[in-house]
């Protein structure tokens, strides 16, 4: 994101909000880890990872004005905010809304995004888990708010735009004949054609559709007598299909970081969501070529 967003000419500065963070491909404008860092806290207080975690980020609010300070000089820029990615500091505690509170304090319009991996889709329990997830952590921000499928590259299909290749003919293997090949062949496209995904059935997934718990369920009973356990799931499964169906608040877009125009397609989202762009002045091009 942030190499098409330099490519489109747009001025855009990493955030990094993440006291355990390590490696960026970019380095940080603004970073927290020049405040606290999770090392320094569980070594000093014997903190677990956790703990560290949301001592880290109730130490910056505390100290919110190094924050307001970095970020005042930015007032025109975009800034993309990397965030811890533990869910309960969106869902259980109130530390990521105070921090979007002071956002809007400082004027700065903010988009949240959440992301979850295409490899959910394997586990539909784990998928709805992100569902909820994502759900909850919309309506405790309180921000405008967008949810992104990523990795999409990893899936087979038209989504992930990942082609299906011919093994080539080795015409030296004279052990393997031409039927033999081709019988080969086949079982491979045949098991890659199985776990390809069609549009269909990817849109249950980016727009979800409740009714796939429902289905996983009767997969998993096949025709027995549910036990007194069974039941309890059950029930549980229908209300959060119910609660699902509900609110209907969550759709996913897809993102291929492979895809320039998938990611454009994601950049313009976010920029919808928080009107980016409305309130800035025009601005003389930084070189402007002299003609005789």
């Amino acid at each position: 994101m942030m190499t098409h967003c330099q490519t489109a000419g747009r001025k855009v500065h990493l955030v990094n909000l993440d006291p355990a963070a390590e490696n960026f491909e970019y380095e940080p404008t603004i970073d927290i880890r020049e405040l606290i860092t999770l090392e320094d806290v569980m070594e000093e207080l014997d903190y677990g990872p956790n703990g560290g975690l949301i001592y880290c980020l109730e130490f910056l609010m505390n100290n919110v004005d190094w924050l307001e300070e970095e970020i005042g000089s930015f007032d025109d820029d975009y800034l993309i905010i990397d965030c811890p990615g533990q869910i309960e500091l969106y869902t259980h505690f109130p530390i990521m809304r105070r921090l979007c509170e002071t956002l809007g304090r400082l004027n700065m319009s903010v988009c949240g995004v959440y992301c979850l991996e295409s490899q959910f889709i394997e586990d539909k329990s784990k998928y709805f888990s992100g569902v909820l997830s994502a759900m909850s952590a919309m309506v405790n921000l309180e921000i405008p708010h967008i949810n992104v499928m990523t990795k999409m590259d990893l899936i087979e299909g038209d989504y992930g735009n990942r082609p299906i290749e011919e093994e080539e003919d080795d015409d030296e293997d004279d052990a393997e004949t031409a039927a033999e090949k081709k019988r080969r062949r086949q079982k491979r496209r045949r098991r890659l054609m199985e776990k390809a995904m069609t549009d269909r059935e990817m849109d249950r997934y980016l727009e979800p559709d409740p009714m796939l718990m429902t289905e996983e369920a009767d997969t998993v009973l096949n025709g027995e007598q549910p036990s007194a356990r069974s039941l309890k799931f059950q029930a549980l499964n229908q209300a959060i299909v119910q609660l699902i169906d509900d609110y209907s608040m969550v759709r996913f877009i897809p993102l291929n970081i492979t895809d320039e125009d998938s990611v454009e397609y994601v950049l313009s989202h976010v920029d919808n969501s928080m009107q980016y762009g409305e309130d800035l002045e025009p601005k003389e091009p930084d070189d402007v070529p002299e003609y005789e």
